[in-house]
Formats: structure tokens, sequence, C-alpha cells
């Protein structure tokens, strides 16, 4: 191949690499901006509120920040909003154990502080972080989910119950709860938890229908 050629082939595959690279770029930032919902007023001063306590400090969100406390992108999807506004106004009520200080976080400012959050938490990571492992796994090996089993599992109740060792701590466990609680008053409670533990920061699930509230009350009463 003569020198001529040579030079040719450099130039005109130089061109064209930076042309493909171009073009991916494009494609790119076109993706990246779908990836994130809109930023609302309300997101935006959530996050005022989040810097104002520097909630960074301890907490990570999209993998900056610090660990020592959990991290919070996607906790808008694992705790629901009742449980998030009474945590993050008093800690200590819903959770005597919590570590987390009582800021004085307002209403107002618990709600925004949550419209960040949910914000946050539509944002897509591609599967990051790991959805944990909940209580699936409390199934007997072979056995087929029963129809409570399932709805617990669709509630993502485990993100804030345990049983058998697996699951979250910010709730009661549940392993034995069949052997502590009666059905009337498990059935009452998911149909208004507040009138039967008062100060509970767990939302109300009468929107299920009754056969769901049963197939639940049923699965809790197996637990024994």
């Amino acid at each position: 191949m003569s020198n001529r050629a040579l030079r040719n082939l450099f130039a005109f595959g130089s061109l064209g690499f930076f042309v493909i690279f171009v073009i991916l770029t494009i494609d790119t930032m076109g993706k990246l901006d779908k990836r994130a919902p809109e930023i609302t007023e309300e997101v935006n001063l959530g996050k005022k509120v989040w810097h104002k306590y520097d909630c960074i400090g301890c907490h990570t969100i999209l993998g900056n920040g610090s660990y020592f406390a959990p991290d919070m992108t996607k906790i808008a999807e694992k705790k629901p909003k009742e449980y998030l506004k009474r945590f993050l106004m008093d800690p200590k009520s819903v959770n005597p154990k919590a570590t987390m200080p009582n800021f004085g976080i307002t209403s107002e400012e618990a709600d925004h502080l949550i419209a960040f959050l949910e914000w946050i938490s539509k944002v897509d990571t591609n599967g990051w972080p790991p959805k944990p492992i909940l209580a699936q796994a409390v199934a007997v090996a072979g056995a087929e989910l029963s129809a409570g089993q399932r709805l617990y599992n669709q509630l993502n109740c485990g993100a804030c119950h345990m049983i058998n060792g697996i699951g979250g701590t910010t709730g009661p466990d549940l392993t034995h709860v069949g052997s502590r609680r009666d059905r009337q008053w498990i059935l009452g409670h998911f149909k208004d938890p507040q009138a039967y533990v008062p100060n509970s920061a767990m939302p109300s699930y009468g929107h299920l229908s009754e056969k769901e509230l049963n197939d639940l009350t049923d699965y809790m009463v197996s637990l024994k």
C-alpha cells in the first residue's frame, strides 16, 4: 500500500470514527434527559430542605454522600409516604431506637423533602441500588406462595417488617404475630392502624378489597 493510500485511510478513518463519536454522544445526551422526571417547584424546595439539614452528611443519594445512615435513592419506593413524614418530623416517635435526631422539621418541609425523595426514586439508575431480599424467601422451599404471601410482597411490607430474619426493622417483627394477635385484631389493624396502635406510622390498607384483606390476614394468622 502506498504512502498516499495510508494517509487517506488514516484521514478518512479518523473522520469516520469522529462522526460515530458525535452521533453516539448526541444519542446518549438525548437519553439522559429522559432518565430523570420533571423538576417541579416542590421538588426544588425539597432539595433546599435536604441541604438545609445537611442530610447528605449521613445519607447517600445516587452514590454521593456519607454511609452512616441508609441510602435514600429509592427510599420513597420502599416506605409509605405517611411513614416517611412522621419519621422526618419525629424519628423516635416512629422508632424509639432511631439514631436520627429530631431536627424540628416542619410539616411543610417534610412534604417538600418527600417530594424531592420521590423525584430521586424515579430517576432511572439501571437497577442500582439492588433491591433487598425480602419476605418471598420466607416461603417453604418448593411450595407455592399463598395469596396472602404474594400480597405481602406486592405491598412491600418487608421493607418495614421482618419475618424469620428477612426484611426491615423499622416495624415490628411479624415472625410470630399469629401467636400474639387474634384474627379480628389483625384485620382491624390493617383497616385502621392508628385505632389499634396510637401514633402508629403504618398507613391504612382499608382501600384493599375484602378478599385481599382476608388473604393478608390469613397469612399473618399463620405466622406462629
